[in-house]
């Protein structure tokens, strides 16, 4: 690596040395990355069908209590440490690199950016979140965030503060640390889209051998593991939803036909690529998501504007105590939510990342940290308090059955907040669609993010490679429905968030490596 050097100094045309890419059955196979996935994922889907799901799950889950307990303060410091240093990028005089060269101009109309990374980052976790989040830390359903008192005042106010901890700044510095670091290697030093580039810096040309390999098939695992998680237990929230609304059972064959419907869109639109197909889902994504939003905010105006300055004003406020893991008196708590979630957000990042960087040429490091950073918190802002107010409000009056009996059923929630609502069906109806497309925005860029890094960092690999992993996704979280149902869906959940302790090691040596690489740009 050179200073004062526009790419380092290795040919960005050669990179495939050592890697051994292979032509293949319309395939373009990085044989390491490749090959060894593909084995561990059979290899795990065979474990599955011999042992029991609930053992399975049961010994995952006391492997990951066992990281959450242990290296809470290192998760908490972590994701502190990736805020602070997003932020110090925004104001440094880092900020005026542009992604690709000086010349380099955006691909995507700032709206149908915003649209992708938002819908890929969190898009359906606000959907199956935004009810049961706050209604359960107002009632105490599982303790309360900092041991206030359940049901009062003060505990509603923290209880959407709390809620907006979860989905704010922490998370979207976290995806923007991974997703920057991708951006600048890839389009200003010409390395291939593939996490081990971003350690070229600290690696030199080990990045190539098996210190990359294992990077990058960590990389899959997360990712694979986490979006077929995602789609098992979305498809029960869909089904759930479609119960509730017109009465079809929500059985196991309901949940198979929604994975199929969404696996089938998602390969539609994986095979007209990012311009045909995932920014044209996106950007309907986003108007029918504003869409149930706007509805829901007018129903509901008088508390959703009360709500708004309360979860500002309580985020603010307790944005340090609850980003402090040392000396707390809601340990269960902490742990069992926030530290579960700083796990499961670094255990989608290099999924999200990859795609945020895919997206996002031709932005300024300025542009791209604060459009990463603020504009989907403010989004979420007023998502979470227009939704989570309405529902805590229901259960102090004890309005309907959210009211009356409180969080009884998870993916139900937003449903039975919708019951007592006017025009409850229709929002209802809404809300299951806009699940579905949020399905489809998650499995289709999430196959893109696999594609690339099986095919040794390649941006546009064949279509038969991007029909396979979209195809493998809907057919691991079938397999693991038909097999062991909620049981298996939950233990794969368990062995995801198990690779979040090595992946914020990972994470952390990201920042230096990509301080590292900017000295040496010119701007």
């Amino acid at each position: 690596m050179t200073k004062g050097n526009d790419k380092y100094s290795i040919d960005s045309t050669d990179y495939t040395v050592g890697q051994d890419n292979v032509q293949k059955w319309g395939f373009d196979i990085h044989n390491p990355v490749f090959g060894i996935c593909a084995g561990l994922i059979v290899a795990f889907l065979i474990a599955t069908l011999v042992v029991d799901p609930e053992t399975a799950k049961a010994a995952l889950d006391g492997i990951k209590w066992k990281i959450i307990g242990s290296f809470d303060w290192l998760f908490i410091w972590s994701g502190n440490i990736f805020v602070i240093f997003c932020l110090a990028l925004i104001l440094s005089p880092f900020g005026r690199i542009r992604l690709g060269g000086k010349e380099a101009t955006a691909d995507y109309s700032f709206i149908s950016w915003l649209s992708m990374l938002f819908a890929a980052g969190m898009g359906i976790g606000l959907m199956f979140w935004s009810v049961a989040e706050p209604v359960a830390y107002f009632t105490g359903w599982y303790e309360t965030p900092l041991g206030v008192e359940p049901n009062t005042p003060e505990a509603a106010k923290l209880a959407l503060g709390a809620t907006m901890f979860h989905w704010g700044l922490h998370p979207w510095a976290i995806y923007g640390v991974v997703a920057l670091s991708l951006a600048f290697f890839t389009y200003n030093k010409g390395l291939p889209l593939s996490i081990r580039s971003i350690f070229y810096p600290l690696l030199g040309d080990r990045a190539w051998g098996w210190p990359g390999h294992i990077v990058d098939i960590l990389a899959v695992l997360a990712t694979l593991f986490g979006l077929a998680t995602s789609l098992g237990l979305g498809a029960q929230q869909a089904a759930s939803g479609i119960h509730h609304v017109f009465g079809i059972d929500p059985g196991l064959g309901l949940q198979i036909v929604v994975i199929l419907a969404v696996t089938m869109l998602a390969v539609v639109s994986v095979v007209r690529g990012i311009d045909g197909g995932v920014k044209v889902i996106s950007n309907i994504n986003m108007l029918v998501a504003f869409l149930l939003l706007i509805l829901v905010a007018m129903i509901g105006y008088a508390i959703s504007l009360g709500s708004i300055s309360t979860t500002l004003i309580s985020y603010v406020e307790n944005i340090i105590p609850l980003s402090n893991p040392h000396g707390r008196t809601d340990e269960a708590w902490f742990q069992g939510w926030t530290v579960f979630y700083w796990a499961w957000w670094i255990s989608w990042s290099p999924f999200v990342g990859m795609f945020i960087a895919r997206v996002s040429k031709g932005r300024t490091i300025r542009e791209f940290l604060t459009a990463v950073l603020l504009v989907p918190t403010f989004v979420t802002l007023i998502w979470m308090s227009v939704f989570g107010g309405m529902a805590i409000d229901q259960v102090i009056n004890k309005v309907g059955e959210l009211g009356t009996k409180g969080l009884t059923d998870v993916p139900l929630a937003m449903f039975q907040m919708f019951d007592v609502l006017p025009f409850g069906t229709l929002l209802s109806v809404i809300a299951v669609i806009l699940v579905l497309v949020f399905f489809i925005t998650s499995s289709d860029s999430g196959s893109l993010v696999i594609d690339s890094i099986t095919s040794g960092g390649k941006i546009d690999a064949p279509v038969p490679q991007r029909v396979f992993w979209a195809v493998l996704e809907g057919a691991i979280a079938i397999a693991l429905l038909w097999i062991g149902g909620t049981e298996a869906i939950e233990a794969l959940q368990a062995g995801a968030i198990s690779t979040a302790l090595p992946f914020t090691v990972i994470l952390l040596l990201m920042c230096v490596s990509l301080i590292k690489g900017m000295r040496t740009e010119r701007f």
